[in-house]
């Protein structure tokens, strides 16, 4: 299969298959190339990494994604 014809049925695919190609081409290639357009700055990713390491450590302070998305919705709206 040429690189063409890949790309022409990459838009063929489900979800879950787009989501296994990701994970391998970052097996093969590494994670850096998911970073290449990030939009986040230092100091985000640095709130980010502690609040992720706060939730590991401290795993009861979590709650379920669909009562943090009610929540957001109730306050925020849709």
């Amino acid at each position: 299969m040429t690189k063409v014809e890949i790309l022409e049925e990459l838009p063929k695919l489900t979800t879950e298959e787009r989501q296994e190609i990701r994970l391998k081409l970052a097996e093969l290639d590494g994670d850096g190339w998911l970073d290449a357009d990030d939009p986040l700055t230092a100091e985000e990713k640095a709130l980010l990494e502690a609040r992720l390491a706060d939730i590991e450590e401290q795993p009861e302070k979590s709650i379920p994604w669909e009562e943090a998305k009610r929540r957001i919705e109730s306050r925020f709206g849709k």
